[in-house]
């Protein structure tokens, strides 16, 4: 994810906000400078704005890190500030082959660390295979418990979860269970989702919940909104049916065609995530994805073939009978788990077309009488890295969504 660019007025208006802000005192006015510096930096806005950059911007260093789980140790980073600040932050990448190398995630890290958190990212193998599992959940609350019980990087024992894309929602799952419940000051899901399933059906359709037509979604309660019912359309993005086709291949085509099947799809993503920084490498990367269709038998050269021309709608239509194989298990998604004891706080892109805005919307009216919810859909943050101008009033909102988690 990817924030947009503020215009310069709107930077104006942000610091008399601000100003006004320290008005009420220092303990006021701390959060709100870390969060106005946090979001000026990951805007990229250092060269515009240096002032606002620099506000409580620290030094850091970064090295590898060893986490202990129920399944050995898993791969981390960490990022300490050189004067860091509580909470410790667990900060888990969504899916993505690239993992905790993954370069918005590393950004973000830095940010973060830059800013007087200590953060540690560790790797999910499921995540970094495209996968969306059980386990992920399981590993999740793993490295949460873990990083709370050192005493070195997290000195009072209680952490902040943050969890990105689908591991936004794992992460919520994780931090109603037993073990870490009550070690944490905050969880916080970046685009993350409330039932997977409901997901995987949007992803196929193009169709999500219309929160204005169906019964039963009054603030504190999300309704049955797994089943059929009023809705309206936004077009999916092909990555995220893109990767469904990793998860589904052996329920899509023969079993010996389903691993040519899964590498010639991941060429395809690979590409997609070059396109990004390098056109010339990922130009290079789709023809050799094109290249294979030439090379599987039916029916997985047509599956590729979707894939390559990116006809979501086609793909979807063969993939919607299949969703109920990735499976239903309460540990993928948080409306189907218990809720956790600390606050959520849920940050979304209004125009989200991989993990669509209402379920973050929807898993605020679920979790509501439980448990304190902050929730923020805003048009400066998107799946699909859309860049266009914002307005004050949403970097405002911003600004006071993230000096809220920072006072947790």
């Amino acid at each position: 994810m990817r924030m947009r660019r503020p215009t310069p007025r709107a930077l104006v208006l942000l610091l008399l906000a601000i100003a006004l802000v320290g008005a009420g005192g220092l303990s006021v006015l701390g959060p709100y400078i870390r969060a106005a510096s946090l979001i000026v930096r990951s805007a990229g806005l250092e060269k515009d704005h240096p002032v606002v950059a620099s506000w409580q911007r620290q030094p850091f260093t970064e090295r590898d890190l060893a986490v202990s789980s129920r399944e050995g140790v898993l791969r981390a980073k960490l990022y300490r500030p050189d004067h860091p600040s509580p909470p410790a932050v667990l900060l888990v990448p969504g899916v993505h082959a690239m993992g905790i190398g993954e370069p918005r995630l590393v950004g973000f890290a830095r940010q973060l660390a830059a800013t007087g958190f200590t953060v540690v990212t560790p790797e999910i193998p499921d995540l970094k295979r495209y996968a969306i599992t059980p386990r992920s959940t399981d590993l999740i609350e793993d490295a949460a418990r873990w990083l709370a019980a050192s005493t070195d990087l997290c000195p009072d024992g209680r952490i902040g979860l943050v969890g990105i894309s689908f591991a936004g929602g794992l992460s919520v799952v994780a931090a109603g269970r037993p073990a870490i419940a009550d070690r944490l000051r905050f969880v916080f899901s970046f685009g993350g989702h409330g039932d997977f399933q409901r997901v995987m059906r949007y992803l196929c359709t193009g169709l999500e919940p219309d929160l204005s037509m169906v019964p039963g979604t009054a603030a504190g309660s999300s309704g049955d909104l797994t089943m059929p019912g009023p809705s309206v359309r936004r077009p999916p993005h092909d990555y995220g049916v893109a990767v469904m086709v990793l998860g589904l291949a052996h329920q899509l085509v023969p079993p010996e065609q389903a691993e040519p099947l899964r590498r010639s799809v991941l060429v395809f993503l690979e590409a997609s995530h070059l396109a990004l920084h390098d056109t010339n490498g990922a130009e290079r990367e789709f023809a050799r994805a094109r290249d294979l269709e030439m090379t599987l038998a039916e029916p997985a050269a047509t599956f590729l073939h979707l894939v390559n021309t990116r006809n979501v709608d086609a793909l979807g239509a063969r993939l919607l009978p299949f969703v109920g194989a990735l499976g239903d298990d309460p540990a993928l998604s948080p409306e189907r788990s218990p809720a956790p004891h600390a606050p959520v706080f849920l940050l979304h892109g209004t125009d989200d077309n991989v993990v669509p805005a209402t379920e973050s919307k929807l898993l605020a009216r679920h979790l509501g009488p439980a448990v304190p919810v902050r929730l923020l859909v805003t048009p400066l943050i998107t799946h699909a890295e859309v860049n266009r101008e914002a307005r004050w009033s949403d970097i405002w909102q911003l600004i006071s969504f993230w000096a809220s988690m920072q006072r947790q």
